[in-house]
């Protein structure tokens, strides 16, 4: 029998069980009720010791030996045994063997509803009517574009008979779909018609401001503005997202025609209707508002700065962008946790910004993406103020803008050793604050500024072939080299103690990874250093010989800290064969003279006495 057959027949008897239990339940209720409904019966009293019948042994004593003028004893009343009161009659054999039943087990799948077709969506009640009504909408709107155009060409009516006659027509629909809106029969068509007279109002603006010039570009935005506000308050009242959503990106579209293209005063006139979208947000949970207000700023901050080759208003633009989308989104998070809307907007707020670095010149590009991601790290660190993946998102986005000003200050060795140093200081803020997220920086910066640092500074040709080189660039080498074994010996050391990671023997193709990338800043450290100490081919044969010796020194460290530690044992040994590969594939072919005589009898030397010493501990054991 399967470990399955027996939970079945376990789960059979439980529900056999609780069966019996509620039966006997009831009847013990159905008794309890019955007693209740008799009335009781007096208590008789108990009968005197005196009157007790006398015990067997007792009675010949007493007969035996009558006493003098004592009248006969007259015979006691007995107590007569008193009814019980009636009882409901017990249940027979209410306790039944358990009976075998076949449970069978719970899918672990549930089965995914059927999606509805096509034509049983419009099949539904009421669908024909929302069909009806939203492309009655489309065409009314679109029949109110063909009349201004025929207006137009056969010269109906002036131009401000015009704009008045369609500003007339747009809130006559607008109205006349609030009116429907108060009978539930008339919502769907009311929403038709307050969209389109929505819309032909933005038209009409439109109109005034680009086509007749009736108003001025700020004006016809004040207009669109109060349009927009005014539906959203149609759409709060009627609690409706779908038409918030619509009246914002209606607006978003209709602006670029009002300012005749994609400039800053676009950007400034898409935050302002953000903002005014903020009051909606806070009251309703409504992501697709979030979205039609955020994104728009952001395209349009983006593309105004690529059309308008960067320039400080695109700039502020950009600036005014992030600041504002990222106090929305940490707003709406801190109301509503994990809100994917809010978190788009939070992750990309910066881009703008970033962008628009790139086309400032360096002494202006810097403290400008410096700035935004000092601000976003300091969202990070006050992360425990935004529930969720907020903290993370803005921490992410900071990073993204530290890097990005690193890169564009600092060129040379200068670069990777700023970013590794960055690497460093992210690990120092792991450990300090217990985070892996920091943790988790640290290893991208790392793997930036060591692969920066691999290609143009410490490169395996330094390593492997001689070329003078200037003294600078071998000492810019140096503290690239020296800060890559920094690096690689603090990551290990932080996931440990952060838990990420485990021992060497548990995870040894990390710890390789990381041991690698340590013996080659070591590496580069030695020969470096003994290239500045005796320049030429000299330094160079003695940087090699002294990096095959301090490969087999550190192996016998770690094979004697590694007695009762398997993976330093196995590390020390790895270790072993790197060194004893190096002298037969390098040393033996690229040096020559004193430096490969050194090499071969300091690495055998140490060899023998580590394995010398490597036995006698063992022994010892």
């Amino acid at each position: 029998m399967t470990t399955e057959d027996v939970l079945r027949r376990l789960a059979g008897e439980i529900d056999d069980l609780g069966r019996r239990l509620a039966v006997v339940g009831s009847e013990l209720r159905t008794v309890q009720a019955g007693q209740a409904g008799q009335p009781r019966q007096a208590e008789q009293p108990e009968p005197p010791k005196q009157a007790q019948q006398p015990k067997p042994a007792e009675q010949p004593k007493q007969a035996e030996q009558p006493r003098p003028h004592q009248a006969p004893p007259q015979p006691q009343p007995q107590p007569q045994p008193q009814p019980w009161p009636q009882q409901m009659p017990w249940p027979q054999n209410p306790w039944q063997p358990p009976q075998q039943r076949y449970v069978p087990p719970p899918s672990p799948y549930l089965p995914a509803p059927p999606r509805q077709t096509l034509g049983e969506k419009l099949g539904k009640e009421g669908a024909g009517s929302r069909v009806l009504a939203w492309v009655g909408g489309a065409v009314t709107l679109l029949g109110v574009v063909l009349l201004l155009v025929l207006a137009v060409q056969r010269g109906w009516l002036g131009p401000l008979p015009r704009v008045l006659v369609g500003a007339a027509f747009g809130l006559a629909l607008t109205g006349t779909g609030v009116w429907l809106h108060r009978k539930p029969a008339g919502r769907t068509g009311a929403f038709a018609l307050a969209w389109t007279g929505i819309a032909t109002l933005y038209l009409d603006a439109v109109a005034a401001t680009s086509l007749y010039d009736f108003l001025p570009v700020l004006a016809g935005l004040a207009v669109g503005l109060t349009v927009a506000v005014g539906g959203l308050l149609v759409a709060l009242r009627w609690e409706s997202p779908l038409l918030a959503s619509v009246v914002v990106a209606g607006c978003a579209v209709c602006a670029p025609m009002i300012t005749r293209g994609f400039t800053p005063e676009l950007v400034a006139f898409l935050l302002m209707v953000q903002l005014a979208t903020a009051p909606v947000q806070l009251r309703r949970d409504w992501s697709s508002l979030t979205l039609a207000a955020g994104v728009p700023p952001l395209l349009a901050s983006v593309i105004s700065t690529a059309v308008g080759h960067g320039g400080w208003p695109n700039t502020s633009a950009a600036l005014g962008t992030g600041v504002i989308g990222v106090a929305l989104a940490l707003i709406v998070l801190r109301r509503r946790e994990n809100d994917p809307a809010a978190l788009s907007v939070l992750a990309t707020a910066v881009v703008p910004t970033l962008i628009a670095a790139l086309l400032l010149p360096k002494i202006q590009a810097v403290p400008v993406a410096a700035g935004a991601g000092v601000v976003l790290l300091a969202v990070w660190a006050a992360r425990r103020w935004w529930p969720g993946l907020a903290g993370q998102l803005a921490g992410l986005a900071g990073l993204l803008a530290i890097l990005q000003a690193t890169v564009m200050q600092f060129d040379g060795p200068a670069r990777a050793a700023v970013l590794l140093s960055e690497a460093l200081l992210l690990v120092v803020a792991a450990v300090g604050g217990r985070t892996k997220f920091a943790l988790g920086a640290a290893l991208g910066f790392a793997t930036i500024g060591g692969l920066v640092g691999v290609f143009f500074d410490v490169t395996p040709a330094l390593l492997m072939v001689h070329r003078i080189r200037p003294a600078g660039d071998v000492a810019g080498a140096l503290a690239v080299a020296l800060l890559i074994l920094a690096v690689s010996v603090a990551l290990p050391w932080a996931a440990v103690r952060l838990a990420v990671f485990r021992g060497p023997a548990d995870d040894l193709p990390i710890w390789l990874v990381a041991g690698v990338s340590a013996l080659y800043g070591a590496a580069g450290v030695v020969l470096c250093a003994s290239l500045l100490a005796v320049p030429g081919r000299t330094g160079f044969l003695l940087g090699h010989a002294l990096i095959t010796v301090s490969w087999t020194i550190a192996a016998l460290v770690l094979l004697l800290r590694g007695i009762a530690v398997v993976g330093l044992r196995v590390s020390g040994l790895v270790l072993v064969g790197a060194a004893v590969l190096k002298l037969v594939l390098f040393d033996l072919s690229a040096l020559d003279g004193l430096a490969r005589v050194g090499a071969f009898l300091g690495a055998g030397l140490v060899l023998l006495a580590a394995g010398t010493r490597y036995a006698r501990l063992v022994a010892s054991r």
